[in-house]
């Protein structure tokens, strides 16, 4: 099934974008499925560092295969931290004389909601986001403060205001009351406050264990029944649900808060000089080309989770691409070699 926003004739610059709108996107597809159905094999067995480095094994394993001279932007973390997939990390295949292979930022996370696979709950996913290089925030694993909304509540939402105030701002822009909105939050201790006050404006809440990326996602696409994801999350989190919402013409504010006094010093590095700043989707993800691709995990509001067979592996995504306003949503049969497959439509 095919998605697909209003078309515009693209007017892309050079060669390497046109390979980063057209080529790449199938290719970062691909990372993302093969990581999927590598941490589903994990699913529920409560094992949740073992279903993470199986998605991060993978992706970094397939992503050495993509045609591409790719940096690592946001990652699973600095060098010392992490064997792979690590910030500043050089990923793809570029054949030696091949040099129109474009340069590509990259954000992921292997596997979103470590947790909910672990358990088997739904809402895990495979995701990373792409760009021309600079068109990410390199974002320090610290947290964000965030508000994510949909296309209709664009400039409704303000991280300073009153939370009573942006509910009632955006039951305005989407022509509903208070009471008929459903605000996503993540079950943390510091979100008491937050919790007490949405339940006081009247609006109802939707509390998740793990994961705030794909709620931000869901609440950009109409008929999901999530209307605002609202609290504090991971800001790296938090970059990539601002590619998505470039795609989506979501709309997105974020801030920085709970880093250390080492991540406060390390943000000039990354070219943060206004650590008090309030980023909107287009400041935190700013590049011309950006590409989302994710895979279901478990079951969610928008993929199926992966489902293996006897002879074969189905998996769910969604590719988006920003520059030709293009969403697809990607059911896909994954043969096991050798082996005779009947294909399912249900």
């Amino acid at each position: 099934m095919t998605t697909q926003l209003e078309e515009r004739p693209l007017h892309l610059e050079d060669n390497v974008q046109t390979n980063l709108e057209s080529d790449l996107a199938l290719e970062m597809l691909r990372v993302v499925e093969a990581a999927a159905i590598s941490s589903a094999r994990e699913m529920g067995t409560g094992d949740r560092k073992k279903a993470d480095q199986m998605a991060t094994e993978t992706m970094r394993r397939i992503m050495d295969t993509v045609p591409m001279r790719g940096t690592i932007v946001i990652g699973e973390g600095e060098r010392d931290e992490a064997p792979m997939l690590y910030i500043g990390e050089k990923v793809g295949r570029t054949p030696t004389g091949i040099e129109e292979f474009p340069e590509v930022d990259i954000a992921v996370d292997p596997l979103e909601g470590t947790n909910l696979c672990a358990t088997g709950a739904p809402g895990s996913i495979c995701v990373l986001a792409a760009s021309e290089s600079g068109g990410l925030l390199h974002a320090p694993d610290c947290y964000m403060e965030k508000i994510v909304v949909g296309p209709s509540c664009k400039g409704a939402v303000d991280l300073d205001a009153p939370t009573a105030v942006n509910l009632n701002m955006i039951a305005k822009a989407l022509h509903r009351d208070v009471e008929d909105l459903v605000i996503i939050v993540l079950d943390r201790p510091r979100h008491e406050k937050l919790i007490g006050e949405i339940r006081a404006a009247g609006a109802r809440i939707k509390l998740i264990g793990d994961g705030d990326l794909a709620p931000g996602i869901a609440a950009a696409v109409s008929g999901t029944g999530v209307h605002a994801v609202m609290g504090t999350g991971g800001a790296p989190e938090g970059v990539i649900t601002a590619a998505a919402m470039r795609c989506l013409n979501g709309y997105m504010v974020g801030r920085l808060t709970g880093y250390t006094d080492e991540q406060r010093e390390r943000m000039t590095q990354y070219g943060i000089r206004d650590v008090k700043k309030t980023y909107t989707a287009e400041e935190l993800a700013p590049g011309k080309n950006i590409i989302f691709a994710a895979t279901g995990v478990t079951e969610g509001a928008l993929m199926q989770g992966v489902r293996f067979f006897a002879d074969g592996v189905r998996t769910s995504s969604l590719i988006m691409k920003m520059a030709s306003r293009k969403i697809r949503f990607v059911d896909t049969i994954h043969i096991e070699p050798e082996k005779a497959y009947t294909v399912r439509f249900h």
